[in-house]
């Protein structure tokens, strides 16, 4: 039976799909967590540190959401502060002084907007990870594997390549978002989602994504998947030399 965009809506925040936590579990065993933004603050919705893939190392960043409730809390339920979009920022300009690949890992519903976020430069802080990360010359990868929302997955998608799992989504912000901005009617989420054309199969028609990685109900599976396609693509950009792949990074961008 094909599924509904809203379907898609619905299995990307389903609390079975697979976790940022599983995924450094399963993916990276050996990883080790780096803190702080080194400008006095380290948001927890971000985790990010070293690994080793392919026996190579890499740096991996993720965005959690939490698992008990005090700790969804802390972490905004998965929306990064200022402070977790500068903390990505630092490691990923660590990794690109040794050419060491970059993988990013996003599943948010959007950057945190409270007030503590906007007295702390949540603009600014994604405006300089656009600017910045896209001149970084290291390979850097990114799979929505849940909710890709707004500039808060875009400030973790500016590299060379955007990958989805069958049930993610990507979007300029949610279904229900949409449709009380548009029909001020937050009833008609799923025509919304419909309009949006936020699903993997859609953002690859357009071009918008590189491709769609397979996501059986089989966690494990799901990261054997995974690794295949980052295994192959890490190849690939790592046999660019740095212009080719700034140029190649900069012709992604300019066909938007």
């Amino acid at each position: 039976m094909t599924k509904t965009a809203m379907d898609i809506v619905k299995a990307a925040r389903d609390e079975s799909h697979i976790s940022g936590h599983e995924l450094r579990k399963l993916l990276f065993p050996d990883f080790f967590e780096l803190h702080g933004d080194r400008c006095g603050n380290d948001d927890p919705a971000i985790v990010g540190g070293l690994a080793t893939f392919d026996q190579k190392p890499v740096t991996v960043i993720t965005t959690s959401r939490g698992h008990s409730i005090k700790e969804r809390m802390q972490k905004h339920f998965g929306q990064p502060e200022p402070s977790g979009y500068r903390k990505a920022l630092r490691l990923i300009q660590d990794a690109g002084k040794f050419r060491r690949p970059v993988f990013l890992f996003v599943d948010t519903a959007g950057a945190y907007p409270g007030k503590s976020a906007e007295e702390n430069g949540q603009g600014q802080a994604i405006a300089q990870n656009l600017l910045k990360i896209s001149q970084i010359p290291t390979p850097i990868i990114t799979i929505m594997y849940g909710e890709g929302g707004s500039g808060g997955a875009l400030a973790l998608a500016c590299g060379d390549e955007v990958w989805m799992l069958e049930n993610s989504i990507y979007s300029v912000l949610s279904p229900e978002g949409f449709a009380s901005i548009l029909w001020k009617d937050a009833t008609r989420a799923s025509e919304a989602a419909e309009v949006m054309k936020l699903t993997p199969n859609d953002l690859l028609e357009m071009g918008i994504i590189e491709g769609i990685i397979a996501e059986p109900d089989n966690h494990q599976k799901v990261c054997q998947n995974i690794a295949e396609k980052l295994h192959n693509e890490m190849h690939k950009l790592s046999g660019l030399s740095n212009d080719e792949l700034l140029a190649r990074r900069y012709e992604r961008f300019r066909k938007f």
